[in-house]
Formats: C-alpha cells, sequence, structure tokens
C-alpha cells in the first residue's frame, strides 16, 4: 500500500480587501499550515502545496507577531516553516492539480481565502469534486471561506446542511481591523446554508467533522483537527493508542 498523498491548498493573495477600498496585508496563517504539515509528515504521508496559477504564498507576518500565540509556539511554527520553505515556495499550479490523485485534500486559513479563494472557480470546482468522492476534505479558520465558491450544476451550494465552523464574528473582531471586513465568514456560511456551530468561547481549539467535511474554528484547532484526520485514516493506529 502506498503512501497517503495530502493536497495542501494555499491561499495566493498577499492581501485582504476591506469594506473601505482599503487593503491589509495578508496571505496564509503561518501556524495552519506548519502544524497539520508536521503532523501529516510525522504519520509518513506525502504533502503536495498547490496555489492559483503556482504562486508562491505569501505568510501572514500577522501570524508570526507576538498577538498570534506563545513565543515558544510561534518559535516552533518559525522553524519549522523554514525547514519546508522551499517546499513552500515552489507550489504546483492549482488549475494542473488532480484531486483524484490525493487521499485527502487540506485547506489552511489566513485571511487569504477571503480574497482569492472564495470567489475562485478553480477550487470551487475542486471542492465540489472532493465533496462527492468521500475523501477527508479539511477546512480551518478562514479556509472555508473556499468553499463558498464551490457549486453544483444546478447553481446550488453543495456544502448546504453540513455541520461546519470556521472563524467566528467574535473572533475576527478581536483583531483592530477586522470591524472594517467587507464581509464576516460566519455569517456567510450561515447565509449560504451551512449548519455553523462554534466553541462557547472564542479562541479555543474546536472543530466539527460531518461526513466527510472537517472543519477547525481558528489557528488553535491546528493540531485537533490534523489529528483527527490522521486517526480517521490509520483506525488501526487509534486503536492501538487506546
Amino acid at each position: 500500500m502506498g503512501k497517503t498523498k495530502v493536497l495542501f491548498v494555499v491561499s495566493a493573495a498577499d492581501r485582504w480587501t476591506l469594506k473601505d477600498g482599503k487593503v491589509h496585508p495578508s496571505g496564509f496563517w503561518g501556524e495552519e499550515l506548519a502544524v497539520p504539515h508536521r503532523v501529516f509528515t510525522e504519520a509518513g504521508w506525502e504533502i503536495t502545496i498547490a496555489t492559483p496559477g503556482g504562486k508562491a504564498p505569501t505568510l501572514d507576518r500577522l501570524s508570526m507577531s507576538f498577538t498570534a500565540g506563545r513565543p515558544s509556539k510561534l518559535r516552533e511554527v518559525a522553524r519549522y516553516l523554514d525547514s519546508i520553505q522551499a517546499e513552500v515556495n515552489n507550489p504546483e499550479a492549482l488549475e494542473a492539480t488532480d484531486p483524484d490523485e490525493f487521499d485527502v485534500v487540506f485547506y489552511p486559513g489566513g485571511h487569504g481565502p477571503m480574497e482569492d479563494l472564495a470567489f475562485d472557480p478553480v477550487s470551487g470546482a475542486l471542492l465540489t469534486r472532493v465533496l462527492r468522492s468521500g475523501k477527508p476534505l479539511a477546512l480551518l479558520c478562514h479556509g472555508p471561506a473556499a468553499a463558498l465558491a464551490a457549486k453544483n450544476e444546478d447553481g446550488s451550494w453543495p456544502f448546504a446542511g453540513y455541520r461546519m465552523t470556521a472563524l467566528s464574528n467574535a473572533e475576527e473582531k478581536l483583531n483592530s481591523f477586522g470591524w472594517k471586513a467587507a464581509w464576516l465568514l460566519e455569517d456567510r456560511m450561515r447565509e449560504y446554508g451551512a449548519d455553523y456551530v462554534k466553541a462557547r468561547l472564542p479562541l479555543l481549539p474546536f472543530m466539527v467533522v460531518d461526513r466527510n467535511v472537517y472543519t477547525g474554528q481558528n489557528p488553535a484547532s491546528s493540531e485537533r483537527l490534523a489529528n483527527q484526520i490522521v486517526a480517521d485514516m490509520n483506525p488501526e493506529m487509534q486503536r492501538s493508542a487506546s
């Protein structure tokens, strides 16, 4: 049996456009790429990173600032990102990627997906295809914004009725610029028909699994989400650990 293959779909955006037309520097969130990448690598899985156009993704510098977590955690994330820098800087083009070649598809967050993947028809078609396949599909924090671009042939939203989470309105507004958002992900997911749920308190790890869709609420959910996918893909490991 060959290695489990994981496709990481990462935003290529380096900004987030606010409702007043101003742009805020953005990209992918360091912890949300680094931690699941490490968990999957330690499980012996093979990872491919893809972005729209094959553009090297931009690390959101805010994700490495003192407001993003404990200094020890940020140092750990920075070291890991440094160790995979060549891989991150040379992604495949999403439009040339065949999702059927992968066993798991994973979307890390950061505000980047709010700028590009939320409106990307290539990513939307990929998500619709993977959802139908039954393979594990994971979207973390702002990553679920990408699901908004998915459409069925009749124009309906394929994720309607799925129990999902994503960064909450309350968590978004903890950012000094979050109040200027053109739209909020929690609101938009509810509008589209997701059964949106969240933790009772902001910033705590929280994840949801509904059928083959795995969603995590925030950066703190990164490790729990990744570990759950590994456990579900390797039930014999789960049994031996219990």
